[in-house]
């Protein structure tokens, strides 16, 4: 479990990066549109493509490391490249189709999907879908490179791609606001495509090598065709519940849509950066134990990451809870983002906020039943939450509007979670579920008491200082500095396992990545020029160290 927390926290750090280069993102987006119109339009389409593509993209994704570590262990190295190369090839032609219909199809795909767009605001919709259609095949290569990539242990450079993503978008704002809100959807175009160009080299150094096959007879695609229309339809399902939020969101006029999505990526943060982190390393781990029939390791490291997940996310939330308005404030208010943007924001992330928990063990869970290949119980179990989901969401929009929204996604991660953890247990016996819970009520217990430290902090030096930019981050730096330090302590003193795990990940990270040692790496020689050579370096060490 020490090397795999170690590659999880080499993921965090890499994540990191790209994360503050999505808020600076969100904060220049939000800085030139607000909650306007082009930002509602931009949010909707932006995600259109991702959630096209994760229905079938996102199963194939993880289906595709067990697949390969069984076709490997059966049929041997090549056969387990012929397979990649054969995945690749099919849902590459199937993203094309369905970028074509896309296009064609623009104005029924924004009825769908935004049932409230109408006027100026459904043909600018239109627009930019069609132009963000393209970016389907390119997340569809993405999964596929990511997954090859985490099944040979390279777990940096999927992670560290975003940085570039992310420049490119920052780039298309403001290019937008000179020439058009069009260059929002190239910017978010060219973007995916530059991911999946710097992939390929890293690939290749990792035993790659691509040839042009295509046999969906073949008897590992057939098995993972069986496998993955019960997680398809779950992963529809999924979906569903985002398309029923946005939808009813599109109904509450403008900028509601915004404000919900603005929270969401703030939320989103978290769960890149601990859960995703995580779970991107334990995937193949748990696929290997269940490969090897170690039934014992594989619910140790259930249990191990559900209990690193809880102790990291439960302080998180009730930070966020505290903290949400002045974070939001600190974050995005400026420009055409205003204090009411700001009000509607931090809202929707108080009550996104709760289920992270949910959603975090969530994934966990569900990782442990597709490495068992049981596609079938999480389907049903994402259905129930689903029903639950839209049931809230029409019982919560009416007297709370919005934030009903985010409530009831919320609840149904809670739901969700439990169910789950009860049908794992039923499949593989009893996993030592007590001690899940005996975590989370320690972590419960340590973050109330940083609560009331972060906001006696905070009050007292925004008191003092104002409410000044300046000030206000002071005031934010300060009390969450606090809180983890007091955190800590809570933790040593009830005596939290999982916390020395932490301890020493991060300890060993950096005994791994010298500055001054890397510093001499990143500055060695290679081609073109001076400044070319110096970059290209840099870039290739830093993919290195993924592995």
């Amino acid at each position: 479990m020490s090397r795999t927390a170690k590659n999880a926290v080499i993921i965090m750090v890499a994540t990191l990066l790209s994360r503050v280069l999505g808020f600076l993102r969100e904060t220049i987006l939000a800085n030139f549109y607000g909650t306007s119109m082009v930002a509602d339009v931009f949010v909707l389409t932006f995600n259109i493509p991702g959630l096209i593509i994760s229905i079938v993209g996102s199963v194939i994704y993880m289906m595709y490391i067990p697949m390969y570590y069984d076709t490997r262990d059966r049929l041997g190295e090549d056969e387990a490249l012929k397979f990649t190369n054969n995945i690749l090839n099919i849902l590459s032609v199937f993203s094309i189709i369905v970028s074509i219909l896309g296009i064609i199809f623009a104005g029924e795909i924004i009825k769908i999907f935004a049932i409230g767009f109408t006027g100026e605001k459904f043909n600018l919709a239109v627009q930019f879908l069609r132009i963000m259609m393209f970016g389907v095949l390119f997340l569809s290569l993405n999964k596929i490179q990511s997954s090859f990539l985490q099944v040979k242990e390279s777990y940096l450079p999927a992670s560290i791609v975003g940085v570039v993503y992310n420049i490119v978008i920052i780039i298309a704002i403001f290019i937008s606001v000179k020439l058009g809100s069009y260059y929002l959807a190239i910017g978010a175009l060219v973007g995916l495509f530059i991911q999946v160009l710097l992939l390929l080299p890293c690939m290749y150094k990792r035993g790659y090598r691509y040839s042009f096959y295509m046999n969906i007879k073949d008897e590992s695609i057939i098995k993972m065709i069986k496998l993955s229309i019960p997680m398809m339809m779950g992963v529809a399902m999924s979906q569903l519940n985002v398309y029923v939020d946005k939808a009813l969101a599109s109904t509450l006029g403008d900028g509601k849509l915004a404000a919900l999505n603005y929270a969401s990526r703030l939320n989103d943060f978290v769960v890149a950066l601990f859960v995703t982190s995580l779970i991107t390393v334990i995937y193949p781990k748990l696929s290997q134990f269940v490969n090897n029939k170690d039934t014992i390791n594989f619910k140790k490291i259930i249990v191990k990451s559900s209990n690193c997940i809880i102790l990291v996310v439960v302080p998180i939330v009730l930070g966020a809870i505290i903290l949400a308005e002045p974070i939001v404030r600190v974050l995005l208010e400026r420009g055409s983002f205003s204090a009411e943007s700001t009000a509607m924001t931090s809202n929707a992330l108080k009550l996104y906020a709760i289920g992270i928990i949910g959603y975090a063990v969530k994934e966990i869970l569900s990782r442990g039943f597709y490495s068992l290949g049981d596609t079938k119980t999480p389907m049903i179990n994402s259905s129930i939450s689903v029903i639950i989901n839209i049931i809230l969401d029409l019982i919560f929009i009416k007297p709370f509007s919005y934030m009903g929204l985010a409530m009831a996604t919320s609840i149904s991660y809670m739901v969700t979670v439990v169910l789950m953890f009860f049908s794992l247990r039923k499949k593989v016996g009893s996993f030592n579920g007590s001690a899940v819970v005996s975590t989370f009520l320690r972590s419960l217990i340590g973050a109330i008491v940083m609560s009331i430290v972060v906001i006696l902090i905070y009050n007292n030096l925004v008191a003092v200082l104002g409410l000044s930019f300046i000030g206000e981050c002071t005031s934010l730096a300060a009390a969450i500095l606090g809180g983890i330090i007091v955190y800590i302590i809570c933790m040593k003193i009830l005596k939290v396992e999982e916390m020395k795990l932490v301890e020493d990940s991060v300890k060993n990270f950096f005994k791994l990545h010298k500055p001054r040692a890397r510093c001499k790496k990143y500055l060695a020689g290679g081609f073109f020029c001076t400044k070319v050579r110096k970059t290209a370096r840099f870039m290739s060490n830093l993919y290195k160290s993924g592995g």
